[in-house]
């Protein structure tokens, strides 16, 4: 029984998708309970085509392939009864906030639709989990040193703090690699077929393109020909550094880092 007073009905749910931006990437999978306030529950889970394909780094961490959605329906031929589902209903999710609801309103929003998150309550999940376990710095000294940060947001007092934590998880963790190119690895997978950390940018089939929103997969040379507003654009935006430096380095001078080795 759920130790919450609902006004309304609450629907905590989840969102596979085609990657991490809510405005330019498309849902692949959507997963939805509704906690009703007398206590009923009910729980649906749409596996949708995007239109789009899955990139391989995305089919990664969800499993979900083109293959798996070639037949399902899309979004806007399940648009309606999604819609109905979350009728009236307040939002739970976790991280829902940052991602899971801003693309549940994009979807809706490019077929016609008014989602109004704004217009009702949201429960963040992972909001209270960090409030009510805090993961700050202060948080790792007293878990892993057992005492608290004299000095927080003080830079010396905080570096020290950090390296005393960073010895304490390499002796508590057995199972962490024990050099900093494989705990790299470990934290942060790399795929070499990414320019940038991030993969924002992505070679394919030799070619440098871009790996996010309404230009993915255009190599950078052809929007240099035919579109270097665009390049532009990125330069100026609120991109990575290393993302704009590369764009600039081809507006510039016409270069693009090395191929990654095969």
């Amino acid at each position: 029984m759920l130790a919450l007073k609902l006004e309304r009905p609450l629907v905590v749910f989840d969102i596979e998708s085609t990657g991490l931006s809510p405005r330019y990437d498309r849902i692949v999978e959507l997963a939805a309970v509704k906690l009703h306030p007398d206590g009923e529950e009910e729980t649906r889970t749409w596996l949708l085509n995007p239109g789009v394909p899955i990139p391989p780094e995305t089919t990664k961490i969800h499993g979900i392939t083109d293959e798996i959605v070639k037949d399902c329906p899309t979004f806007g031929d399940r648009a309606q009864e999604i819609f109905e589902f979350f009728r009236d209903c307040d939002l739970s999710g976790f991280n829902a906030d940052r991602f899971d609801i801003p693309c549940l309103e994009e979807e809706f929003a490019r077929h016609g639709y008014n989602f109004a998150a704004s217009g009702r309550k949201h429960v963040d999940v992972q909001k209270i989990y960090h409030r009510m376990e805090p993961r700050d710095l202060s948080a790792a000294v007293r878990f892993y040193l057992g005492r608290s940060h004299d000095g927080a947001h003080g830079a010396e007092a905080d570096a020290v703090a950090t390296s005393q934590v960073l010895k304490a998880q390499m002796e508590k963790y057995a199972a962490l690699p024990r050099d900093v190119a494989a705990l790299d690895e470990f934290l942060v997978p790399h795929d070499p077929a990414n320019a940038d950390r991030n993969g924002m940018l992505r070679w394919v089939k030799g070619e440098l393109t871009v790996n996010f929103g309404k230009k993915r997969g255009t190599p950078l040379k052809k929007l240099l020909l035919d579109e270097p507003s665009y390049l532009r654009w990125i330069v100026k935006g609120d991109f990575d550094t290393e993302v704009r430096m590369i764009v600039k380095d081809l507006l510039d001078n016409g270069r693009l880092p090395p191929r990654p080795a095969k």
